[in-house]
């Protein structure tokens, strides 16, 4: 097997796309299965080559795509440390949960159609991870974007799904639209949008001494970084997460836990070096994945949705990843990427399974599941203790390595909030366990079973994931660790430290037992503590009111300018003209005119240009081969006469 098979990897979930969006009538349930074939022969192709690059090997290839004036435009793929160990974990988990999908999805009258969307994006997740220029990267990066409308609003005849989907999709448009402006200012400054090219300059400039546009450098990181803050769901963009719950749950844990989200945490920590470059924004990077952890737990504490707890605590671990990143904490942050992947997508695919037993998704009307559904029931507790930071799960060592960037950083402040941050954590995640699993039944109507095996087979796969693969990154693996993640880039190395390890153990045992106790002991005090301190409660409860905020101070003064310029709402107009009907008809006058002249007399040009064209062409059309022949003859001997003109 050759490196140059690595295009392979993206290309065959396009084709398991187009066989489904075009013969998925056909394919029925089969189209399941060939999704899930063609993502584990990619998973098969890309192993090999991920396990070479670990032990050293780099993998490079470009091909010009076009010229930009005199400057090429070259696509290809770069296989590096970074990109295989993203390889390793989308591959992975993103065929699981299509095994997974196969039986949560069977018996929908969209079945093909929804296959054919998870392979497409499965196809540019892919793209994304082993592209080799910025370019690329949004290309996938957009398609991702689409893939994400697309399955948030699978069920678009719920009103509720729709405007979720709308929601994700604009909100995150706000970041893409940064992205790109901040890759184009990239080029600006350095004159390439090739990863490697741009760390070789990086890297030249700092030990010659040379001189770059430390400007131009500022404002690109900071606008790439805007595309992180709409993709990973940071603070202020985080509202479109929760209401992208709206999508089938394996969408949930492919898209919006698993892999599309952590794309943001993957474009800082590809473009490393240029935030290397301009460590002032580390500190703005910092700040928002600090405030996005803390308010994201904070908000989970009293959600009573499954998946919405879920989606915040999503929300809470990329604010981690961002923040590792901001501390120069390449490798930690790279490290909780994935093994947050393994251990969300198993607590999407468990709360998809209870949903799927049971029917409902609060889980104040649950309880006592555990007998009736135990592999759900232990699978989701492995889980939710690796995402606690249990030893000696794969969340502790990687939420271990995160705050021991804090502190090694000196910023105490971070790691103080942090450290809160995973009490709140573990509190929240057990309150939903206990509230599901244990005690007794709360819900006469609820009859749970077991789901099939076929759906908790890939339960078991991620919660063997959950406990092995922070092994790498454990203090007996550690020095390993740092030695591979040197290969991308120099950062600071902080060495395994006992008392933030002590810290780390302590507060993950303080929010499971506190959490036992107000929920299976004196069950009263959760009552207790939400009246005696109704503030905090209410801005956990109502998630700050990001949501009305921006619907009052953003969305609706929008549409009322929407309604002016496009639609000339008689209401809006009486209101802006103090009810004069004069100037009513005079405005509607106006609309009229545009409407007659502007947009239909252009609709009506396009169309009579058309159609002339249309009637010279067709005279040509004649469907007699000598006619074809003539007129290719009479072409070559105009081209010759005129070449001869020219000599």
């Amino acid at each position: 097997m050759t490196s140059d098979q690595i295009i392979l990897v993206p290309l065959l979930p396009f084709l398991a796309f187009a066989a489904n969006i075009l013969a998925g009538r056909w394919l029925k349930n089969r189209a399941a299965w060939l999704s899930v074939a063609t993502s584990s022969v990619a998973c098969v192709i890309a192993l090999p080559i991920c396990w070479a690059v670990f032990q050293g090997a780099h993998f490079a290839h470009q091909g010009t795509w076009l010229m930009l004036g005199t400057v090429p435009l070259k696509f290809g793929y770069l296989m590096d440390p970074l990109s295989a160990t993203l390889l390793f974990m989308v591959t992975i988990v993103g065929t699981l949960i299509q095994i997974y999908a196969a039986g949560y999805m069977h018996g929908d009258p969209r079945y093909s159609r929804f296959f054919a969307y998870v392979s497409l994006f499965m196809s540019a997740m892919l793209t994304l991870v082993v592209s080799d220029n910025y370019l690329l990267f949004f290309m996938a990066w957009e398609i991702m974007g689409l893939c994400s409308y697309l399955l948030i609003g699978f069920y678009f005849e719920k009103d509720s799904a729709a405007n979720a989907s709308l929601k994700a999709f604009l909100t995150t448009r706000i970041g893409d639209v940064g992205f790109l402006l901040g890759f184009l200012t990239l080029f600006a400054a350095l004159g390439t949008l090739n990863f490697s090219e741009m760390n070789t300059l990086m890297a030249g400039a700092h030990g010659s001494h040379a001189t770059l546009n430390t400007g131009l450098l500022t404002l690109a990181a900071l606008l790439i970084f805007c595309g992180t803050i709409g993709k990973s769901a940071q603070f202020p963009l985080h509202v479109w997460l929760p209401d992208a719950m709206e999508g089938p749950t394996p969408v949930s844990a492919l898209i919006h836990a698993a892999t599309m989200v952590a794309a943001g945490v993957f474009l800082v920590a590809r473009s490393f070096t240029l935030f290397m470059a301009v460590p002032n924004i580390l500190p703005i990077v910092t700040a928002i994945g600090t405030i996005t952890a803390f308010m994201a737990a904070f908000i989970a504490l009293t959600q009573n949705d499954i998946k919405r707890i879920l989606a915040y605590s999503t929300i809470s671990q990329l604010g981690y990843m961002v923040t590792a990143m901001g501390l120069s904490g390449l490798g930690a942050g790279t490290f909780h990427l994935i093994t947050h992947a393994f251990f969300k997508a198993l607590l999407f695919l468990g709360a998809g399974s209870v949903i799927h037993g049971t029917h409902v998704q609060d889980i104040r009307e649950m309880g006592g599941l555990f007998k009736k559904m135990p592999h759900t029931a232990v699978t989701f507790i492995i889980a939710s203790l690796a995402l606690s930071g249990v030893p000696p799960l794969s969340g502790f060592w990687s939420k271990d390595e995160i705050l021991l960037s804090a502190f090694g950083a000196g910023n105490f402040l971070v790691f103080g909030i942090l450290l809160l941050t995973a009490l709140m954590t573990a509190f929240y995640m057990f309150r939903l366990i206990f509230l599901t699993f244990f005690g007794a039944a709360r819900n006469a109507k609820v009859h749970a079973h077991e789901s099939p095996a076929l759906m908790t087979g890939p339960l078991w796969c991620l919660a063997v994931g959950s406990i092995v693969i922070g092994i790498p990154g454990s203090p007996f693996m550690h020095h390993w660790f740092q030695k591979f993640i040197a290969h991308m880039v120099h950062y600071p190395e902080y060495e395994p430290s006992g008392l933030v390890m002590a810290c780390s153990i302590a507060v993950a045992i303080l929010g499971i037992t506190l959490a036992g106790v107000m929920y299976l002991k004196q069950k009263h005090w959760a009552a207790a503590v939400a009246k005696n301190f109704p503030l905090f409660y209410r801005l956990s409860f109502n998630k700050f009111y990001f949501d009305e905020f921006y619907a009052a101070y953003v969305v609706k003064p929008f549409n009322a300018l929407g309604h002016v310029l496009f639609g000339f709402d008689e209401t809006v107009i009486d209101g802006a003209v103090n009810g004069t009907g004069r100037n009513t008809l005079f405005l509607s006058e106006i609309k009229n005119w545009i409407d007659q002249y502007i947009v239909d007399g252009a609709v009506n040009f396009m169309g009579t240009a058309v159609y002339f064209l249309n009637s010279f062409v067709k005279r040509i059309q004649t469907g007699f081969v000598q006619n074809y022949l003539l007129i290719v003859f009479l072409v070559l001997v105009a081209f010759l006469i005129l070449e001869l003109k020219l000599a």
